[in-house]
């Protein structure tokens, strides 16, 4: 029988949290992307006109992967205060922040105007982009996580995930829609503002839908528990789950960090890098390209809440490890049909890619929220997702970028993708399958080391 913080909420009710969740991330994400895209596109001539192509591009993506490092600063500020004072506010602050941060991309001067000036403030706001990203999606994925059915966790907290692709696909067909209509010319000059502007209206409508949900019944049970042992001595530990969180779970922090690994790394090199490699070494158009990642990430969004789904049926390790291990073995075909400048080849490549990343992704967000206790759960999230990005997702289209500039050839590329799905195979198979956990239990997962069965109950619980 499920406890009653865990029991089925009226489906009216969980929908309107899931959805939610679902635009707020796609706002994030769609902000997030979009930089990447238009570092890929068109940042290289606006922000470091003096450089060559490439290396224009190298120190784009270099401005790109600034976002990253903000994240684990933003997963240890929003989970600590959101393990202490609820999902939902800190959710609406993140919201506030990235929006912002894009607004002002799209109002910032060139280096054309302003000079040297021009990249540091863009690095500045990348900066803001990630710290609020960092905070967005731990918060986003328990929202749903410990509102949900139990029994379907895996489906609904895939929905959120799915904001990932959402934002993919809205932040591409809108420059996909720019550079049609646009010469190549008007979009240097302007057009690129467009998108990072249109960030104010969206920010707008996510804050009106995620202030109309409650916070999560499963923190409010875990919350009270904690006030009514406020006296104790081991409630100081509560004021900071960041301690806990690694007291209690640092082997779970490892296993998301490394299980984040070939889900990163695969996903930028899909996406982003595609933009690059696409267009500089398989002779494919910018408009191609775009088409090619728009067409792939609509199909990514529709297969996120199946995998999600059969991660409730046969667990959430065989799904995680079917993506990791087909992301490995499709790297070699993904980019011999990028070579052959084909766009149906094109769009099978990047499809398949992100059909295979959607069996890493779908699961991670019940996965991940499992491995935690209440208490501390936001923080552990967090910290597991956020931390993993900066060895992955930050420097993945950098990389990729400097062996193909070094070395000419997708091979070293495919190599760098295939060895990061071999440590994630490696982490996963060593983690404990979740999807029998109740969220309401107020003890961390046992099993996992005499440093959490020693631990004081006050100390280790909710």
């Amino acid at each position: 029988m499920p406890s009653p913080a865990t029991a089925p909420p009226p489906p009216a009710s969980l929908k309107r949290i899931v959805a939610a969740s679902l635009i707020g991330t796609t706002i994030e994400w769609y902000d997030f992307f979009l930089y990447g895209s238009a570092a890929a596109l068109v940042f290289n001539k606006l922000f470091f006109p003096d450089s060559d192509p490439l290396v224009g591009t190298l120190l784009s993506f270099l401005t790109y992967a600034v976002g990253f490092a903000a994240r684990p600063l933003g997963a240890l500020v929003f989970g600590h205060y959101g393990d202490r004072l609820g999902r939902k506010k800190l959710l609406v602050l993140s919201l506030l922040l990235m929006g912002g941060a894009t607004f002002a991309i799209g109002l910032l001067p060139t280096h054309a105007t302003i000079g040297a000036a021009a990249p540091v403030l863009l690095t500045v706001l990348r900066l803001v982009q990630g710290f609020a990203l960092g905070g967005e999606w731990g918060g986003a994925v328990l929202l749903v996580s410990e509102h949900g059915d139990a029994r379907r966790r895996g489906f609904w907290a895939s929905w959120p995930q799915t904001g990932a692709p959402a934002g993919q696909l809205l932040a591409t067909g809108v420059l996909s829609l720019l550079t049609a209509l646009l010469s190549d010319a008007a979009f240097g000059s302007w057009g690129w503002r467009i998108p990072f502007l249109l960030s104010g209206v969206l920010v707008i409508v996510g804050l009106w839908i995620r202030l109309s949900v409650d916070e999560s019944p499963v923190f409010k049970q875990a919350l009270a528990q904690a006030e009514a042992r406020k006296a104790d001595v081991a409630a100081e530990a509560e004021k900071l789950p960041l301690v806990s969180v690694l007291r209690h779970h640092w082997r779970d922090v490892l296993v998301a960090m490394g299980a984040r690994m070939a889900e990163n790394i695969s996903y930028y090199v899909i996406t982003a890098f595609i933009l690059v490699y696409a267009t500089t070494s398989a002779g494919v158009s910018k408009q191609t390209a775009l088409n090619a990642v728009l067409i792939a990430s609509a199909v990514h969004f529709a297969v996120i809440p199946g995998w999600g789904a059969l991660s409730d049926r046969i667990g959430r390790r065989p799904v995680y490890l079917m993506g990791a291990v087909g992301v490995g073995l499709w790297m070699f075909p993904f980019f011999a049909l990028i070579d052959t400048g084909g766009f149906g080849n094109l769009i099978l490549a990047v499809t398949v890619g992100l059909v295979l990343h959607g069996a890493m992704y779908a699961p991670q967000a019940a996965f991940f929220s499992e491995m935690f206790a209440t208490r501390m759960r936001y923080s552990g999230a967090s910290i597991g997702a956020q931390f993993a990005s900066v060895a992955a997702g930050a420097p993945a289209p950098l990389i990729a970028t400097a062996l193909l500039s070094d070395y000419g050839s997708s091979t070293p590329i495919a190599l760098y993708v295939i060895a990061a799905a071999v440590l994630t195979v490696v982490a996963v198979a060593a983690a404990e399958e979740t999807r029998h956990r109740d969220l309401a239990d107020v003890a961390p997962p046992s099993g996992q080391g005499a440093d959490r069965t020693a631990a004081a109950p006050e100390d280790a619980r909710a």
